[in-house]
């Protein structure tokens, strides 16, 4: 195998991540993108196909989902997205089931979504390497877009990190990115807390959200895991007790990759 670790900013003007609940013709969003959506941007950045066949999984899933991707969150609010709610009419008749009917549906939306991603690419395997190719020289096969196709997405600074290694959790840390939690959520807060002092002046925040994490390839529909963004400093001793794996770059960074 010949690894890379690269990492881009991806960013657009709107987003929408849906959520698989519905309540009376309002749909919903996660707030961070997850890694079923991303391994779409990341198949149209490569030119594979997306949905052909009923019950039958995308190529770019298939192909892509033991890639190890790392998510950190930009240019939010402790991890936070500004949401509006756009609401649509449809008066065909069609979407309601009843002719002459009108089916209001409203979407809550994020203003401009932006988030570092971060993947390890095994470039003896054809398409991780034209993934590769694509995204540092900034070109794609079909327009990506941030879970809709209404909303174009791009992305900048693309970068290969020449150095990395796991991190063995020798000295304290931050965890830039998001990452996995297997812990209680009072954990957490105890961690955070106790990670507080006057040199920074900066408060703890934790962000938690539970996210797709991939499909159940059985029923066709989401698995999920409990994550975290925090800008807390955690002690050497305490391990986190996660399912993704920690690695160390640029000297003093730490992301996790799942």
């Amino acid at each position: 195998m010949k690894m890379r670790l690269i990492s881009f900013e991806l960013l657009a003007e709107f987003g929408f991540f849906k959520k698989p609940d519905i309540n009376d013709g309002l749909y919903l969003t996660y707030n961070i993108i997850h890694k079923p959506a991303l391994l779409g941007i990341l198949g149209a950045i490569a030119g594979l196909q997306g949905y052909q066949n009923v019950g039958e999984l995308p190529d770019y899933y298939k192909e892509f989902n033991k890639i190890k991707i790392g998510i950190k969150p930009l240019l939010s609010d402790n991890g936070n997205y500004t949401k509006e709610m756009l609401s649509y009419n449809n008066s065909t008749g069609f979407a309601s089931g009843e002719e002459g009917g009108n089916l209001i549906v409203t979407e809550q939306i994020l203003i401009n979504p932006s988030y570092k991603c971060f993947l390890l690419l095994d470039l003896s395997n054809q398409n991780e390497k034209t993934l590769y190719e694509n995204i540092l020289s900034y070109e794609a096969m079909f327009l990506p877009y941030m879970g809709k196709n209404d909303f174009s997405a791009w992305w900048t600074n693309a970068y290969i990190h020449d150095s990395y290694e796991k991190f063995d959790f020798s000295c304290d840390y931050k965890i830039s990115t998001i990452f996995t939690k297997t812990e209680a959520v009072s954990n957490y807060v105890a961690k955070s807390m106790s990670s507080f002092s006057d040199e920074t002046k900066e408060l703890p925040f934790l962000y938690f959200e539970k996210l797709p994490i991939k499909f159940d390839e059985n029923l066709f529909q989401y698995s999920y895991a409990d994550f975290v963004y925090s800008n807390a400093k955690f002690n050497r001793v305490m391990n986190m007790k996660s399912s993704g794996e920690f690695y160390q770059i640029n000297d003093n960074e730490i992301i996790q990759l799942f």
